[in-house]
């Protein structure tokens, strides 16, 4: 376990499990504005705004992971519902409480005219997610990803990006509305970066919350202007590849944390696994600040969506209202579930599966 980490600005904790369907505060403790220059909201802002990929995993679960030129026998193949977008806006829409006529959460992002696509849509709308702004993309196939598990739970998923690689900047500006009337906006980098920028701008401009999953992390490294987000959400690996620094425990997540911040980020939520995560921002005198929130040990079937339930559970709770070191005390538990079941969207717990799991461990 890390050592405990020094005090964080940040509003603390005042319970372990979120209530059903909090009033959400005119200010939420933790999290910053967008930034000056912002043009005023209009109209009421409600909800998750998911913009990202749609894909079909083909998964093939084995005894050890491949090596190169080495041919391993595998078990049956199974296809089930996937894409960062489509597992982040499904476990948003899973654990999304506020029920009205309608969904509080919605997808922007592109599949093909073919059964992937239709079977990942249906697959959302079981979810309660809106999928009207999921376009669909003549001559070109819906996503693809190739997942191979291996017998301790790890992944290596290889991802053919389809009708995702045609999500572009005017597609976002014609759901301009289902983004600025949003609390939250979600975004990772299974679709072309230009787009996601697109998005940040268009959600700034609104004071709407953002928030970047920086999967898959570029070896070239980000673009600029993707730093300047309010919350970014690396795991480990994706930390190392982006900053260069080894991230195996508290000091390692503030080291590689700190170059996010001094490119523009406001706060990172660093991911790391059966450890937690770890929140880590400037405070009023620029200093930076880190704190731990613990997570759950859990026996591990498959860790292919347990980033993407996380993220997903951590837009949920802030839309809602919480301060930040609950949210992520929720969205551990629900990366933590998503590692008992096989499948990335499968797997994705519920909220009552959420809050039933904290209340036994608090």
């Amino acid at each position: 376990m890390a050592k405990k980490a020094s005090k964080s600005h940040a509003a603390k904790p005042v319970v372990h499990k979120p209530p059903p369907a909090p009033k959400r505060p005119s200010k939420v403790e933790a999290i910053p504005s967008t930034g000056p220059g912002r043009a005023p909201a209009a109209g009421p802002k409600s909800g998750v705004v998911v913009v990202g990929s749609l894909n079909m995993d083909l998964v093939c679960r084995t005894e050890v992971m491949p090596t190169p030129g080495q041919t391993v026998m595998g078990q049956d193949l199974h296809q089930n519902p996937g894409g960062k977008g489509a597992n982040q806006a499904i476990a948003a829409g899973l654990l999304w409480s506020k029920r009205t006529h309608t969904p509080g959460v919605r997808l922007i992002g592109r599949i093909g005219e073919d059964i992937f696509g239709a079977n990942l849509l249906a697959a959302l709308s079981d979810a309660k997610v809106d999928i009207t702004s999921v376009l669909k993309t003549r001559n070109i196939p819906s996503g693809t990803a190739m997942i191979v598990v291996d017998r301790h739970g790890e992944n290596a998923i290889v991802v053919a990006g389809g009708a995702n690689r045609h999500l572009a900047a005017t597609d976002l500006l014609a759901q301009r509305k289902a983004i600025e009337s949003s609390t939250v906006l979600i975004a990772q980098l299974e679709i072309p970066h230009d787009t996601v920028a697109c998005a940040f701008a268009l959600a700034k401009r609104s004071g709407v919350l953002t928030i970047l999953d920086p999967a898959p992390a570029p070896t070239e490294g980000l673009p600029e202007s993707l730093y300047h987000v309010d919350i970014l959400t690396p795991n480990q690996s994706e930390a190392e590849t982006l900053t260069g620094i080894p991230v195996r425990n508290m000091d390692g997540a503030r080291q590689a944390a700190e170059r996010f911040l001094l490119r523009g980020t406001r706060i990172v939520v660093m991911k790391m696994g059966s450890q937690g995560a770890a929140i880590i921002q400037k405070d009023t005198k620029n200093q930076t600040v880190a704190q731990h929130i613990p997570g759950y040990r859990v026996p591990v079937i498959d860790t292919t969506a347990a980033g993407d339930a996380f993220t997903g559970a951590l837009a949920v709770a802030l839309a809602e209202g919480h301060d930040l070191p609950s949210s992520v005390r929720f969205a551990n538990a629900a990366g933590a579930l998503a590692c008992t079941k096989q499948g990335a969207a499968p797997s994705i717990p519920t909220r009552t599966q959420i809050e039933k799991f904290i209340a036994e461990r608090a």
